[in-house]
């Protein structure tokens, strides 16, 4: 899709946000120094100039939305991070596992409901071996021989790699032909070290999950990328991690869609420092995203987490996806969100279509 910003750019008056739009209108890849002045502009409708120049270039006025569940097989985790309102310790009253009958019957009641994609994340349960993931994925692929199926974060393939002693290449092989055919973005939370100890101690650092992704991308699976904020970070913490994940893309070009994923403190252990995100940094962050990471094709924001409201106000600052329907969502709702944890595929078009844009069926490859 053309689309010429060199017209809009004399709307821009902001010198520094007209630099960089001149530099966008080029295909000009911004910089560390643009970056924080992205992030940190109290312009946003100039600044919504630009990445929503860029969003039409990409993607014309489509948004795209999927339809699919939510399969949360445990919330039984070993790590138990500060920042997680989901996890529980064995033994909990809340805790659970999903049998592979009821994880069956779930794919069936949903697949009868007209989805066509599962989601699976879960806690790092001590007692799961392999073959329990494995055999559910062919379970759920024998529901339905087609479902897309977007399976566990990088902590979680760490992790099977650690507890059955296998390199993490044959976790991968192993459970690609089980059926998984794309990851999630989760765990990545945000890579500065110092606040990663204190958000979640005890999970994978930043660089190991930027070198699990890089190992799936070597294996031809695509994956989401993410980002969470709105809690101890700072700017230069999200221009690090943006301009990480940046780089990694330059190498494999296997990151479909770029999620920020703003934090709820409710139920956590986590109190936010600083004051909560307001309407007005939300878009300015996903405007900057959009902007900064221009090798990645997709912004994506989840309705779920932002709102809906707020998520048809972005597809005008950069976002061209709002995500699914998510049957059965529970790791944001134990957070304290207090959306919907459903979605009709009627009601996210009539979203995309209030807002101005055309709706697009898609799984998470964008097939």
């Amino acid at each position: 899709m053309n689309f010429n910003l060199f017209p809009l750019i004399e709307k821009i008056k902001n010198p520094e946000l007209r630099h960089i739009a001149e530099k966008v209108a080029r295909n000009i890849p911004v910089n560390r120094d643009d970056a924080r002045r992205l992030l940190s502009t109290p312009d946003i409708l100039e600044l919504g100039i630009i990445a929503h120049s860029l969003r039409t270039r990409l993607h014309g006025d489509t948004v795209c939305y999927g339809v699919n569940m939510n399969l949360n097989y445990t919330n039984i985790c070993e790590l138990r991070c500060p920042l997680c309102a989901f996890s529980c310790d064995p033994g909990d009253s809340e805790a659970y596992v999903l049998s592979l009958e009821n994880i069956e019957k779930r794919v069936k009641k949903a697949v009868a409901d007209g989805v066509d994609e599962v989601h699976i994340v879960g806690g790092l349960h001590p007692q799961l071996g392999l073959n329990y993931y494995e055999k559910m994925l062919k379970r759920i692929r024998g529901v339905k021989d087609d479902i897309y199926i977007v399976a566990f974060t990088a902590v979680e393939y760490d992790h099977f790699a650690r507890i059955s002693g296998l390199p993490l290449e044959e976790v991968f092989q192993r459970l690609i032909a089980a059926g998984v055919n794309a990851l999630p973005g989760g765990g990545a939370e945000i890579f500065a070290p110092q606040v990663r100890a204190t958000i979640a101690p005890k999970k994978i650092s930043g660089q190991r999950w930027l070198d699990i992704m890089r190992t799936a991308h070597d294996l031809g699976l695509k994956t989401n990328a993410t980002l969470l904020y709105n809690h101890l970070e700072s700017i230069e913490d999200i221009v690090d991690h943006l301009f990480q994940l940046r780089d990694l893309q330059a190498k494999t070009g296997g990151f479909k869609t770029f999620v920020p994923l703003p934090f709820h403190e409710e139920n956590s252990d986590i109190k936010a420092q600083r004051k909560s995100t307001t309407g007005f940094d939300d878009i300015r962050l996903y405007a900057a995203s959009r902007i900064i990471l221009h090798n990645i094709p997709h912004i994506k924001a989840l309705w779920m987490y932002v709102g809906e409201k707020m998520a048809q106000v972005l597809l005008s600052f950069g976002v061209d996806d709002i995500s699914g329907t998510y049957q059965n969502e529970k790791i944001v709702h134990a957070a304290g969100a207090r959306t919907a944890d459903f979605g009709s595929e009627a009601h996210l078009k009539r979203l995309i279509a209030n807002a101005g844009f055309t709706a697009r069926r898609t799984n998470a490859g964008y097939e």
